[in-house]
């Protein structure tokens, strides 16, 4: 038998996933509107979770992580779900591995997080990464018919691929570890219990919210150091708008 946490955090992913996947294919300002909903909730539960002197810089990011996810969506659909992708996987791969081979711990912040987990967070986070690239991007039937939604990817070189996935997978795991934190000192569990069986906002995209400025630069410097095809006058720091 399933139990109850279970059955809520199922359903709660089954009602979230393909309302999340909805509002980035849309796009414009169905997107916006997206995005203006997280950043209430999540400034919320940082409000509740934070000390004082970190409050107003909280938000500041929070805010500009919503505009990072706009750009990283102007640039494509099919390079904000890559991300959305590894970030995902790096939580699974480091949940498995660390409950399947447990081992040291990695940092006292986290005593959840092990070493086996943080190496789990990688393996799958390439293995979903190239998944994506070789099954979902590469075929031109999809790519011609949904050719709308792509474009975005920042690079084909299979080693550029791989520097990008493990980048990503690194910060996100960076961004799980530094929310942690922020719990530990507030002495809390979850930030909050918006979702049901999952805890709060921050607690499912803390690595997300961090991954996608970073995806933002490196497409910056791939476009503008290896494919060399475009590059503005703000080189790594092009967070301008061009599509919205």
């Amino acid at each position: 038998m399933i139990n109850k946490e279970l059955q809520k955090r199922i359903l709660s992913s089954i009602i979230l996933i393909p309302t999340v996947i909805f509002f980035i294919l849309m796009g414009s300002f169905f997107f916006i509107f997206f995005l203006g909903v997280f950043f209430l909730f999540a400034s919320y539960e940082w409000i509740k979770m934070s000390k004082n002197q970190f409050k107003f810089i909280g938000i500041l990011y929070l805010l500009f992580c919503s505009y990072s996810a706009l750009v990283l969506r102007d640039r494509g659909a099919d390079l904000l779900f890559f991300v959305i992708l590894i970030c995902i996987s790096t939580d699974v791969g480091g949940y498995v591995f660390g409950k399947i081979f447990k081992g040291p711990k990695l940092i006292k912040i986290s005593p959840n997080k092990t070493y086996a987990g943080m190496v789990g967070s990688f393996i799958l986070s390439i293995i979903a990464g190239l998944l994506f690239v070789n099954l979902l991007l590469a075929d031109s039937n999809f790519f011609y018919l949904y050719s709308q939604y792509f474009g975005g990817f920042p690079t084909n070189d299979d080693f550029w691929i791989l520097i990008f996935i493990l980048l990503i997978s690194a910060v996100s795991q960076i961004g799980d570890l530094v929310i942690s934190y922020f719990k530990r000192l507030a002495k809390i569990k979850n930030t909050g219990n918006i979702i049901p069986g999952h805890g709060g906002l921050l607690d499912r995209v803390d690595g997300i919210i961090f991954a996608i400025p970073i995806a933002v630069i490196f497409y910056n410097f791939e476009a503008c150091y290896v494919s060399k095809l475009l590059c503005s006058n703000n080189g790594l720091l092009n967070f301008v708008l061009i599509n919205f």
